[in-house]
C-alpha cells in the first residue's frame, strides 16, 4: 500500500507491559493484536534503529520506511548506516495463532530482552519496546520536572 491509504485502524494508547520468553516470542497485548488485525496486517518487520528501542513495524508501515530510505538523497552514508542496522538486527515475524512474534535473536540479546520484562508503546504507526533500563531512563526523564513541561504546552494550547 501507498502512504496515507493504509486502512483506517486506531492505535492503542498507553503502554502495556509484555514480557519476552525464553524462546524469544513476545506475546503482544490484545489492544495491538487487534491493532495488526484493523490495519489487516499478518506479519511485522522487528529491528532497531536506534540500538536501544527494538520496534515493530506493520509490514506496510515499514515498506513506506523502505521507500523514504530509497529517495533520500541529503546524506547517503546516513541512509546507508539505519539500512544497514535496520537489517542486521531485524527480520520479518508472523504473528501467531496467540498472538506472540518472534523478536530476532541478535536484537533480543543487544537490547538485553531475552526472558524478561518489556513495556510496549504505539507511536507513528509502529510498536516501540522497551527493556527494562531504557523504560526506567525514559519514564524517569518523563516524569521530571514534568508541571513545567505540561505550562509549556498548554500555552501552546494543550487543552
Amino acid at each position: 500500500m501507498e502512504a496515507n491509504t493504509r486502512p483506517a485502524a486506531e492505535p492503542p494508547r498507553g503502554i502495556y507491559p509484555a514480557r519476552v520468553d525464553e524462546k524469544g516470542r513476545l506475546k503482544l497485548p490484545a489492544v495491538f493484536q487487534q491493532y495488526l488485525m484493523d490495519l489487516g496486517e499478518k506479519r511485522v518487520f522487528i529491528t532497531s534503529l536506534d540500538v536501544r528501542i527494538a520496534r515493530i513495524y506493520p509490514i506496510s508501515v515499514w515498506k513506506e520506511n523502505e521507500i523514504l530510505l530509497e529517495t533520500a538523497t541529503e546524506d547517503p552514508e546516513i541512509v546507508e548506516d539505519v539500512k544497514f542496522i535496520a537489517n542486521d538486527l531485524g527480520a520479518d515475524s508472523e504473528i501467531d495463532g496467540q498472538g506472540r512474534v518472534l523478536v530476532p535473536q541478535e536484537l533480543r540479546q543487544m537490547l538485553n530482552l531475552e526472558n524478561q520484562p518489556v513495556w510496549i508503546e504505539c507511536q507513528k504507526g509502529r510498536m516501540n519496546v522497551y527493556g527494562k533500563e531504557v523504560y526506567e531512563d525514559r519514564k524517569r526523564r518523563a516524569y521530571e520536572n514534568a508541571a513545567e513541561k505540561l505550562r509549556a504546552l498548554e500555552k501552546k494550547g494543550l487543552k
